[in-house]
């Protein structure tokens, strides 16, 4: 059985925890900061989860995470 190949912009995105969810980062925080407010950007920063509905899509481009 050949190796699966890693897709590369996921394995950047994501990571695995130990009880098998999908960490994540906020989208939105990378430019044009200046119209967003500080109570926004601030929650911006902190991680998140994928949601379920998406678990085995990354978990299928991320196979040996």
């Amino acid at each position: 059985m050949p190796k699966i190949k890693t897709h590369s912009g996921a394995k950047k995105r994501f990571n695995l925890t130990k009880t098998g969810k999908i960490k994540r980062a906020h989208a939105f925080k990378s430019h044009i900061l200046n119209k967003k407010s500080t109570k926004r950007k601030r929650t911006l920063r902190q991680g998140t989860y994928a949601d379920v509905t998406n678990e085995s899509a990354v978990k299928r481009m991320i196979p040996y995470k």
